[in-house]
């Protein structure tokens, strides 16, 4: 089964982009090979200027090798719908731990870098908090904490409110606001949150069956979209001319 069809796409350093489209349209695929917890079956992948699933030996192109894809990993961080924290570590432990196992950072740095992050994204007086005394929201900023602790240069988010009460919906989107404003991030987001995709993105992109139907400036998607198929679905959320 093709999930992604001859997909061309570039994306620029520091660029903040948008994915809307049908649940199934191959949106969170492309995260996940990103994130290489998913193979491609043909074309290639660059990132920073290196290739992802593959690797130059004696002029030629292999398959990448586990030290090749765990060196490429560093470099990119992703958040999911469900949270994954720990549950029997606290908010800053949760977020201290990585930096030490996979950093090799000491236990002072990543535990003042952990409480600049907490800050970061409003939970400073929730450090000491296990993800069982948490809300659903404040579990989620955890987890972007955690993600940018490790010092990505592309950061992925996949469809991060999901799985969230509507209620706690805006504050996560809040911190997500403030990150593409404040950060050179590279970013890829999976969303349906329509409205935060317009104002997150420096560009929209939307899929339909593995495709992507049409990209651009989210001013344009959002108000007057070119492709007949992309106004057929924002009509679903929004009001479009």
């Amino acid at each position: 089964m093709k999930v992604l069809d001859s997909l061309n796409l570039e994306v620029a350093a520091g660029e903040k982009l948008a994915l809307i489209g049908p649940s199934g349209s191959g949106k969170t695929t492309i995260l996940r090979i990103l994130m290489t917890l998913e193979t491609i079956s043909a074309g290639q992948v660059v990132v920073n200027g290196d290739y992802l699933w593959h690797e130059e030996k004696d002029g030629k192109l292999v398959d990448a090798s586990e030290a090749h894809l765990h060196k490429m990993r560093n470099d990119i961080g992703m958040v999911f719908q469900h949270f994954n924290l720990f549950p029997h570590l606290n908010a800053v432990q949760n977020i201290e731990q990585p930096q030490v196992l996979v950093r090799k950072t000491s236990k002072s740095e990543a535990r003042d870098k952990a409480m600049e992050l907490l800050g970061l994204v409003g939970l400073s007086d929730k450090a000491n908090h296990f993800p069982h005394q948490l809300s659903g929201g404040q579990q989620q900023r955890v987890a972007i904490a955690r993600s940018l602790a490790m010092d990505p240069k592309i950061m992925l988010f996949d469809e991060v409110t999901s799985a969230l009460d509507p209620e706690l919906v805006d504050e996560v989107l809040t911190v997500l606001r403030k990150l593409a404003s404040d950060s050179d991030t590279t970013m890829l987001t999976v969303t349906h949150e329509m409205n935060f995709a317009r104002d997150f993105a420096d560009r929209v992109l939307f899929f339909d069956k593995g495709k992507i139907v049409e990209s651009g400036d989210p001013k344009i998607i959002f108000s007057d979209p070119s492709e007949p198929r992309t106004r057929a679905f924002l009509s679903k959320y929004i009001n479009v001319s």
